[in-house]
């Protein structure tokens, strides 16, 4: 299995940074080491704990052919999110969530696939026999669906599991993976429930560098078990 980062390399991080205790959710006191000028800190050694379950069972439907799908549209996470999808060869999605990418598939299909061929008669000029304006508005086009379906162009079916950063922002997202019994792998700060999340991660989904260090865990665990099955 990955090698999860030390405690140091957490607490250097600010993964034990959590929300005000004033907004902590009830459910989340367990993962709560103490309280500091008001603010939560996570007992990051539940947090080691808790990561290290996700990669198991990471580890685990990668090995059999599964797909992950990486997914936040928050500001700190989206470019960490496509870096460290496409890091280790899987789908992501790091704009606004299109309702019914889980619960109405086949219409998600229809978009990807209508990009995929657009792309196609792009690089083969077949796109250069229309007017300006009409070539013009086909690349506007391949542009906005890039940015809704671009991370998930080459999923043909559901992922075996989502992991997601800040379920609050992404609750469309979760609603539509617990709807479909996609499990759900998710960084869980201190002011959300971590009940409906199959496998939580405690830690701060607010800094970048918090953020950074448990996506890219996640991405190498995933790099390094596809070495494996290739060997």
């Amino acid at each position: 299995m990955s090698k999860l980062p030390e405690l140091l390399e957490m607490l250097k991080s600010g993964v034990h940074f959590g929300h005000q205790s004033s907004k902590r959710y009830p459910k989340m006191k367990p993962f709560v080491h103490t309280t500091r000028n008001k603010i939560d800190i996570i007992n990051l050694e539940e947090t080691a704990q808790k990561l290290a379950e996700a990669l198991e069972f990471v580890t685990k439907i990668v090995s059999q052919g599964g797909t992950v799908l990486f997914i936040s549209s928050k500001r700190q996470a989206k470019k960490i999110i496509k870096e460290q999808a496409e890091a280790c060869g899987m789908p992501y999605i790091n704009s606004r969530w299109l309702g019914g990418t889980f619960t109405n598939f086949a219409s998600v299909k229809g978009l990807t696939k209508r990009l995929k061929d657009l792309e196609a008669k792009e690089q083969s000029g077949e796109l250069e026999k229309y007017t300006k304006k009409e070539h013009l508005d086909f690349l506007k086009e391949i542009e906005k669906l890039n940015e809704l379906v671009g991370g998930i162009k080459e999923m043909n079916r559901l992922p075996e599991a989502v992991f997601m950063i800040d379920i609050k922002k992404e609750r469309t997202a979760l609603a539509e993976a617990l709807k479909r019994e996609v499990p759900v792998i998710a960084l869980v700060d201190t002011n959300v429930n971590p009940e409906k999340i199959k496998y939580p991660i405690p830690g701060n989904d607010d800094a970048v560098k918090s953020i950074e260090l448990i996506t890219q865990t996640i991405s190498q665990a995933i790099s390094e078990v596809k070495a494996q099955v290739k060997e």
